[in-house]
């Protein structure tokens, strides 16, 4: 009867595992958003998670004292276990099916750590092609985790990659 009943509890510890799981990660969404992150009366288009890199780069300041410098990001994007997409230089998004947006930034704040790049509200000031992203006017990154950099620039033109995830909101008015 204890070989019978082992793999049910064991279904039920791991069952109860993914619920409190589920539900941290739920409760860690919704928490309030910054109000200039907030985009009232936006409906969701799209959602994908983002993960990839923040790439750095080691450039003279104006002083010509070497320091690093943000120079692009490079994602790829995930929904429902697939990749629909990437996130690049611009800072632009691309779908698998050819809809393709560039964003400016309007408001940012801080991430959870000093290590997480901030969350971001960007507004799009460009469209490609027809698509699931046709209709996006509005970008939100939440949920950031990794991404900053610091650390010793000795050499002007040097690169570093730093990973970084991210939550991509796409809205539309």
């Amino acid at each position: 009867m204890k070989n019978r009943l082992m793999p049910v509890a064991l279904y039920i510890i791991m069952a109860s595992i993914a619920l409190l799981t589920l539900a941290s990660a739920v409760g860690a969404t919704a928490a309030p958003l910054p109000d200039g992150i907030r985009a009232d009366g936006a409906r969701i288009v799209w959602q994908a998670h983002a993960v990839g890199l923040q790439i750095y780069e080691c450039k003279a300041d104006d002083a010509g004292k070497a320091a690093w410098q943000f120079r692009e990001p490079l994602a790829t994007l995930i929904s429902e276990d697939k990749t629909v997409g990437r996130h690049f230089a611009g800072p632009g998004w691309e779908f698998a099916d050819g809809s393709r947006i560039k964003g400016k930034v309007i408001a940012q704040a801080p991430g959870a750590s000093d290590k997480d790049i901030p969350v971001l509200r960007l507004d799009v000031v460009q469209h490609d092609g027809n698509g699931d992203l046709s209709s996006v006017d509005t970008v939100q990154r939440l949920n950031t985790k990794g991404g900053i950099f610091t650390g010793p620039c000795d050499k002007v033109g040097e690169m570093h990659s730093e990973p970084y995830s991210a939550d991509y909101v796409f809205l539309a008015h």
